[in-house]
C-alpha cells in the first residue's frame, strides 16, 4: 500500500507540474503583446484622389495606371505605346501616372520633384512629355541634373520664382514619397509598372502593352 500511494502521489505530482506548465504557456502567449499578420485589406487604392490623371475617358471602359520613374529607359521604351494608347482610346481609355523614383537613379527624384512643381502650375503634362524626350540628354548622370529641369521649366513658360519655391515646398517632395511608399505598398519593386482596372499588368514590352490594353477595351 505505501509503494501504491507513493506512486499516486507522484503521479499527481506530474500532472500538476504539466497543467501549470501549460497555463503558464498560455498566459505568456496572450500576454506576449505579438501583433496580428497583416490581411493585405489595407493596401492602397491604386488610384487615388491625388492621382495624376493625363487623359480623362469621356466614356471610359479601362483605367490604366502606370508607376513610373522617369530616368527609367524601359519607362521610356514604353512611353510611345502609353502616348499610342492615349491617341488611339481618347474615350475610352483613362491614363493616369504615379510617381515611382528609384534610389538608385541619380536623377529620378529630382525629375519627379520637378514634374510635380510643374503640375502646380497645369504643366504636368508638358514636363511628363518633355522628360522622356529628353532622356538621353540627362539620364544617368551622377550630378544633378535640376538646372536642366529648371530649363524646361522656362521653357514651358512657368513661372520660375513659384517654380523654385514649389522645388523647396516639403509638401512636393512629400507629395511624391505618397506615391512611391504606395507603390511598395502594392508590390511594385520596379519600372515601368502597370494596373490594368486596380489589377496589376504583366507586360514584357511596349507592344504587348498595347495588345492586353486593347483586349481589354474592346472585350
Amino acid at each position: 500500500m505505501t509503494s501504491r500511494r507513493v506512486l499516486q502521489t507522484v503521479l499527481l505530482a506530474a500532472v500538476l507540474a504539466l497543467a501549470g506548465i501549460v497555463i503558464w504557456l498560455v498566459v505568456s502567449d496572450r500576454s506576449s503583446g505579438a501583433a496580428p499578420i497583416a490581411s493585405g485589406n489595407d493596401a492602397p487604392a491604386v488610384l487615388n484622389d491625388e492621382t495624376h490623371v493625363i487623359n480623362q475617358a469621356s466614356d471610359e471602359q479601362a483605367v490604366l495606371v502606370e508607376f513610373l520613374d522617369f530616368e527609367c529607359e524601359a519607362c521610356r521604351a514604353f512611353y510611345p505605346a502609353v502616348e499610342q494608347l492615349r491617341a488611339d482610346f481618347p474615350d475610352e481609355l483613362t491614363l493616369a501616372i504615379r510617381y515611382f523614383p528609384i534610389p538608385s537613379h541619380a536623377n529620378a527624384q529630382n525629375a519627379a520633384l520637378a514634374v510635380e512643381a510643374a503640375a502646380r502650375q497645369e504643366q504636368l503634362e508638358g514636363m511628363y512629355q518633355r522628360m522622356y524626350e529628353t532622356q538621353s540628354e540627362w539620364g544617368e548622370k551622377r550630378d544633378s541634373q535640376a538646372s536642366v529641369f529648371r530649363g524646361f521649366a522656362q521653357d514651358l513658360g512657368l513661372n520660375l520664382e513659384q517654380y523654385d519655391a514649389d522645388l523647396a515646398d516639403p509638401a512636393v517632395a512629400a507629395r511624391v514619397q505618397r506615391d512611391f511608399d504606395d507603390g511598395r505598398a502594392l508590390g511594385v519593386q520596379g519600372t515601368p509598372t502597370f494596373f490594368l482596372d486596380g489589377q496589376r499588368l504583366e507586360a514584357s514590352d511596349p507592344n504587348e502593352l498595347y495588345q492586353l490594353v486593347q483586349e481589354a477595351l474592346q472585350g
